[in-house]
């Protein structure tokens, strides 16, 4: 559920603003300034300023400042300029205002605002440094690896963690006691102990993709986590979700910004718990009704394609097999002329739900899922108009 439209920023800023905000990268203070507002979009133009130092407290510290000019890696010397969500992070201040230092609007589109991040590149790349350097502090891995860490990782700070199956967050405040950026990422998994987060108490960023076994006991509160930015919460219990939204949007005005989608009841995870297609449920082009039909047909074509590994000889197999992805693509088609849904992802994503089909069917009746596959997409490629 997305928040409603507001009339203003829900922390005052304007068009001229300058905001400072501290850098982790840089180890310094660094500024931007808000060049344009959009109501209707909710968002903030910011262009980054070639500037870092201590904490200011006024524009004329900065002294005479200019744009940030990207020519880095594959940058051609354009604007660090871009649209962010319009909610000024608590964190960033504003330190005064200034004739806009550019009056066109931006084409690029971000989420967090991160000042800094682009600053401290640019001053590699002009120091001959084209490579990033090691960032102790930053931690990408599984669930399975961090169930295999031992001992206490006090220097990571962002930590973000994938193809979480079930993950213990005792365990993992335990492990990451000084977290301030946590993503967390699940395909229907298991999350643990989720009020354990609240230990992390200089978390500032939180997102959790397609997680589950939260109950509203387990929503962060701002007394506990005072510093937290960013709250994404995707795929996750509706009980959980409506907690989480109830608790935090209080706090946007102070600076927090939530946003809260795909908020599931426990029998939508049991129905979909096999179903490839979940993720349109309540995206954004995909209509109830669409996604109704389209996990009907995925199902019957599931169904069909067990029966001919079952019921028909080897021989005459492909055949079958790519009249079942005739039937598949045909379907999609009248679905898609109908409605104009399926784009480039969802296209990747019905190819993806034939190659499951065919992993599953291979492994109920010891077979290798290629040459199914291969049947089977042959016939869609030969109808398909998506």
């Amino acid at each position: 559920m997305a928040n409603k439209k507001q009339s203003a920023p829900p922390r005052p800023i304007a068009a001229g603003d300058v905001v400072a905000a501290f850098s982790a990268e840089l180890g310094e203070w660094t500024a931007a300034q808000i060049v344009r507002i959009d109501a209707a979009n909710e968002t903030a133009a910011v262009l980054e300023l070639d500037w870092s130092g201590p904490e200011p407290v006024s524009v004329g510290e900065l002294g005479d400042v200019s744009p940030l000019r990207l020519t880095h890696h594959s940058w051609n010397g354009s604007l660090s300029y871009c649209n962010f969500e319009w909610v000024l992070p608590r964190s960033h201040k504003v330190i005064g205002n200034l004739p806009p230092l550019h009056d066109e609007p931006s084409n690029g589109y971000g989420y967090g605002w991160r000042l800094g991040d682009q600053l401290v590149r640019q001053r590699r790349w002009d120091a001959g440094l084209e490579d990033d350097p090691p960032m102790p502090w930053k931690l990408a891995c599984t669930g399975a690896e961090v169930d295999e860490m031992g001992g206490v990782r006090p220097d990571v700070t962002r930590l973000h963690v994938r193809d979480i199956v079930s993950l213990d967050c005792g365990r993992l405040v335990g492990l990451f006691p000084n977290l301030t950026e946590l993503d967390l990422r699940g395909d229907l998994g298991l999350l643990a102990e989720a009020g354990r987060l609240n230990d992390l108490t200089s978390l500032k960023s939180l997102s959790v993709f397609d997680l589950f076994g939260m109950t509203k006991e387990d929503r962060l509160q701002p007394r506990c986590t005072p510093d937290l930015e960013e709250l994404y919460l995707y795929g996750i219990p509706a009980e959980y979700a409506n907690a989480m939204r109830s608790t935090w949007r209080p706090e946007i005005p102070n600076g927090t910004r939530i946003d809260i989608r795909g908020a599931r009841k426990p029998e939508w995870v049991a129905e979909n718990r096999d179903n490839p297609l979940r993720d349109w449920d309540g995206r954004g082009q995909i209509s109830k009704t669409n996604f109704k039909k389209s996990v009907a047909q995925y199902k019957a074509t599931r169904r069909a394609v067990m029966a001919v590994l079952a019921e028909v000889a080897p021989d005459d197999r492909p055949a079958r097999l790519t009249e079942i992805g005739r039937e598949y693509g045909e379907a999609f088609n009248e679905f898609d002329r109908r409605a104009g849904f399926i784009e480039t992802v969802e296209r990747e994503e019905l190819f993806e739900a034939l190659h499951r089909i065919a992993t599953d069917a291979g492994a109920e009746h010891g077979l290798e899922p290629d040459g199914t596959f291969d049947s089977l997409a042959s016939g869609v490629e030969s109808v398909r108009d998506w």
